[in-house]
């Protein structure tokens, strides 16, 4: 159903709370509705011609009440193109353009279950699910058409402690139902506990386990930690992971994430000094199939799926805010984790500004220059997103 009913529909204004009724949980909870309107430009130098894509989302969301710690939530997403379409979905028939993976239609994006009993929290059907920094579980929020898990979610938190498991059955992906890759099924199960050691101290232990019937080459088992921190002003990120294959996987492979970040601020400058490893052996390499993979390696996306000879990216950036707008040039260097061969090097660069109290603007760039490999490749986005 490709239309435009979600971005018509009027948003309720009642607040969700307590109820002993059922009737009235159901009927006075809180919904919320968002537009998104984008145009993204691609030129790739592997393409003879740019890709072009102006597309729409409208979101429309409902939670309901609380009846005795029991609520439903429910969240419909229609995503319409604009104009022809120039450009590769990966469901369009598009073949001479490169990919801007924002399929058209509409669909569930979320609806599940809550029930919250004291430090207790357990969630049943179809959910969001973005685990810390998600380099390898996220909704891959940035495309229009977002990435949401079918199963369940238990969450406990005890003062200074918090444990989370999920398990999931099936991964809604970005690319959508009329697409062959739209849909993985399996067993994945995802265990991730943070510990407060202090006001500006916390320490995470994550294990994950992910077995894809669809792609059994991406099945793993990921077994890390990672501290957040401050210390005189500067923010520290550091994690470390031991990936090996898992399930159905035919590789036979162990390799090693581990990335570190800091972050501070000098006069109306803001900065950031990174360093990002995707290990490798004989075998295979680290991958990430669950992760919002965009926050990684650059907006133009090159490193999408990892090298079988690894990765290493090397960034630094600068932002700082002129008035309500915000600014931020970022660099990376990427080199292959065995032999160091040279893969190019991005500029990245954003620009935003909140227009009106609901009306937020967004422009981003990325100039991917290619090394060894992979061709040179240039990106615009232009976005505009409002919500009520």
């Amino acid at each position: 159903m490709k239309c435009f009913v979600l971005p018509l529909l009027l948003p309720l204004t009642v607040t969700a709370a307590p109820h002993s009724n059922l009737s009235d949980a159901l009927t006075q909870g809180k919904a919320n509705i968002s537009l998104r309107y984008r145009t993204e430009m691609v030129d790739d130098k592997q393409w003879s011609h740019q890709a072009w894509a102006h597309t729409l989302r409208g979101r429309f969301g409902y939670h309901s009440g609380d009846y005795y710690g029991l609520s439903a939530h429910m969240e419909l997403d229609s995503v319409t193109h604009l104009g022809a379409e120039k450009y590769q979905s990966t469901s369009n028939g598009v073949t001479d353009r490169p990919v801007i993976a924002d399929p058209t239609g509409s669909d569930i994006n979320q609806a599940y279950l809550a029930y919250q009993h004291g430090a207790w929290q357990v969630k049943a059907g179809r959910q969001r699910l973005n685990l810390d920094d998600q380099r390898f579980v996220g909704s891959v929020g940035w495309r229009q058409n977002e990435q949401t898990f079918d199963g369940y979610r238990l969450q406990y938190q005890w003062q200074d402690l918090s444990l989370d498991y999920s398990y999931f059955h099936r991964v809604n992906r970005i690319f959508g139902d009329n697409s062959p890759a739209g849909t993985w099924h399996g067993d994945i199960h995802l265990l991730n506990s943070h510990y407060q050691l202090h006001r500006q101290h916390r320490l995470t232990a994550f294990s994950y386990w992910m077995d894809f019937a669809e792609s059994p080459a991406l099945s793993n088992q990921t077994l890390g930690v990672t501290y957040n921190g401050e210390m005189a002003g500067i923010k520290i990120t550091a994690s470390l992971a031991s990936q090996q294959d898992y399930a159905e996987n035919p590789a036979d492979y162990r390799a090693i994430y581990w990335s570190t970040r800091v972050a501070g601020k000098w006069q109306a400058l803001d900065w950031h000094l990174g360093y990002e490893r995707l290990g490798a052996d004989a075998q295979g390499r680290i991958v990430t199939p669950l992760a919002t993979l965009h926050k990684f390696q650059g907006f133009a996306d090159k490193f999408l799926n990892t090298p079988m000879q690894g990765l290493q990216d090397s960034h630094a950036g600068l932002g700082t805010s002129l008035g309500n707008a915000k600014l931020q040039l970022t660099y990376h260097h990427f080199v292959s984790d065995k032999n160091h061969l040279d893969y190019g090097h991005e500029w990245d660069a954003t620009f935003g500004l909140p227009v009106y109290d609901q009306l937020d603007l967004l422009v981003k760039y990325a100039a991917y220059h290619a090394g060894q490999s992979g061709t040179d490749t240039n990106k615009l986005w232009l976005m505009l997103s409002a919500a009520w």
